[in-house]
């Protein structure tokens, strides 16, 4: 693994876990970044905020994708997993690292965030979660979030979890032809998926302004969302579609 990928991984990973971001405490979120046939992973236990190279594991997808697929498979093949990775590495994967896995068999994303914002887990833990996706709010939530965000039931974390991403995801990419950016899970946190660290941290920052506004709005009369042709109209604008490959870090022409 090269010391760039880890020095990427570490940036991020201070930055998600900075206190002032307002995103992960502890020991709490991670990060991945797609390398090669597999993924350098955040450890189980590491402080986002304090991250250093050795805090990061890789793991290969195929070994994450033979236990989900596996529907027999439990606790017991999912630690005897973690285990052969700690024997390897020196560290065991989060228990995330199953649905990072998901998400790049299933997408074109390199780098993954989880996290758990304190505006969007209020929502998240909420009788009201069903507002994050339920429709656009202004403009750039849209560049930023896409116009499709995912919601996914209260699953518990690993395994299970991984499988009941998976399901959800393909059925989401086969109705919307795209994947989403942002994976929010109830009663949880949320994953932000993208092309470069930078974009998902912008997708982490958006969606806690979008959920400090919903609540903002629920607050003085109510939420109004954005006609639904004119969040069409942003999301396949040229403009904006050059806009948001700025935001990616991608090339443009």
């Amino acid at each position: 693994m090269t010391d760039a990928a880890r020095d990427a991984l570490v940036d991020l990973s201070r930055r998600l876990g900075d206190p002032a971001f307002d995103a992960a405490l502890l020991g709490e979120g991670n990060t991945s970044m797609r390398v090669a046939d597999g993924m350098l992973v955040k450890a189980s236990g590491a402080a986002l905020g304090a991250a250093g190279h050795d805090d990061f594991v890789p793991m290969a997808f195929r070994e994450a994708l033979a236990v989900i697929q596996d529907e027999r498979a439990g606790d017991a093949e999912v630690d005897t997993l973690f285990s052969a990775v700690a024997a390897r590495a020196g560290r065991r994967p989060s228990v995330e690292a199953l649905l990072h896995a998901v998400v790049y068999d299933a997408t074109d994303a390199r780098v993954v965030a989880h996290s758990h914002p304190t505006a969007v887990n209020a929502l998240l833990c909420s009788d009201a979660a069903e507002l994050l996706v339920e429709g656009a709010l202004f403009p750039d939530q849209i560049v930023v979030l896409g116009a499709a965000p995912m919601l996914v039931p209260y699953v518990d974390p690993g395994v299970r979890l991984a499988r009941e991403v998976r399901t959800r995801l393909a059925r989401h990419i086969d109705e919307h032809g795209d994947a989403p950016k942002v994976i929010y899970l109830r009663n949880h946190g949320m994953f932000a998926l993208g092309a470069s660290a930078e974009q998902v941290l912008g997708i982490t920052a958006m969606a806690q302004k979008c959920a400090r506004v919903l609540i903002g709005a629920a607050a003085v009369g109510g939420v109004r969302f954005m006609p639904a042709d004119e969040v069409v109209r942003i999301d396949t604008r040229p403009d904006e579609k050059y806009r948001r490959a700025l935001l990616a870090g991608e090339e443009t022409r």
